[in-house]
């Protein structure tokens, strides 16, 4: 199990399409003007989608060899991207550039093109690699945020369900690592957090290069001022938080992550203990994410619909 999305999904049309494009001739820039780009023709929720977006994702479009009509195809799904981004955003949700570099090159890689040659394709078309990137980080975001609410509400499969699935599928199951952990906290008060930050954070740093096993965290802790460590516990890699999954992911037995600048202070977490598992409950996270990643399961969609009614929607 390598995270959310293990690579992007995107129809067999449009790899298709990505494959004779390396052996077609260059196709013209589709670079509209500044004044053209600037162009407002949609508002959401306090989101400007532009004439330039549209004319991005209709290209996108073309990419993917769509039938029908373009321009508005392209303007529903820019507004369909910028609910699923608002929501995300109001989630607390941030999806790291790293993390879309990834996607982006486990996407090339899937269609036997480099990285280079993807953004040459994408570039060349019209679509832009800056708009097939920001469509990559809503797909992971929307991921991340539907599964949180199908969690929330007993949306996860069933067993039953999750059993069905596998006989389905056939094959041995899933496996997954799971982690346990603890997070080590440099507390830093709210008034004096631009005075004490970076002395805060050299200090964490220091106890992470003297830290080999967890036994270690609390000893050393009780050596220092206002430093907390928090016994997190057991969990899977499909359930870690969104902030520490990418730190955390690949860890071994002892090692720690890198800080970070939290609203508590400086933190960081120690790897207790990472071990494969193989059960039932790796199998039902597992297909209940692979519903998410798919984007077209009912929680996402009925999501999407109770945010589109709440949704103040401009067209101009």
């Amino acid at each position: 199990m390598t995270g959310w999305i293990k690579t992007l999904r995107i129809s067999r049309m449009m790899a298709t399409a990505l494959a004779l494009s390396i052996a077609a001739p260059a196709l013209p820039m589709m670079m509209p003007s500044a004044a053209h780009a600037s162009d407002i023709k949609v508002v959401v929720n306090n989101i400007a989608i532009t004439s330039y977006d549209i004319a991005r994702r209709k290209a996108f479009l073309q990419l993917q060899r769509r039938k029908g009509n373009l321009s508005q195809m392209a303007t529903d799904e820019m507004i369909e991207q910028a609910l699923k981004n608002y929501a995300i955003k109001a989630a607390g949700y941030r999806i790291p550039d790293s993390r879309v570099d990834q996607a982006f090159a486990n996407f090339a890689n899937s269609n036997k093109l480099s990285t280079k040659q993807m953004s040459q394709i994408l570039n060349q078309a019209g679509v832009t690699t800056d708009h097939f990137k920001e469509f990559i980080r809503t797909q992971i975001g929307w991921g991340q945020f539907v599964s949180a609410q199908s969690r929330s509400s007993g949306g996860l499969m069933n067993e039953q369900e999750m059993v069905a699935k596998m006989l389905e599928r056939g094959g041995p199951k899933p496996t997954s690592t799971e982690y346990t952990l603890q997070k080590v906290i440099f507390v830093i008060p709210a008034s004096q957090r631009s005075k004490e930050l970076a002395r805060r954070r050299n200090e964490a740093n220091q106890m992470r290069g003297r830290i080999n096993d967890c036994s270690q965290t609390i000893p050393l802790a009780a050596q220092l001022r206002d430093v907390s460590v928090q016994d997190i516990g057991r969990v899977l890699e499909l359930r870690l938080p969104p902030m520490w999954k990418d730190e955390v992911t690949g860890k071994q037995t002892g090692q720690t992550t890198r800080t970070k600048d939290t609203d508590n202070g400086v933190e960081f977490l120690v790897i207790c203990k990472a071990r494969t598992v193989s059960d039932d409950r790796v199998a039902q996270l597992e297909f209940s994410t692979e519903a998410v990643e798919n984007g077209n399961d009912e929680a996402s969609q009925d999501l999407l619909k109770k945010i589109r009614e709440g949704a103040r929607i401009e067209r101009r």
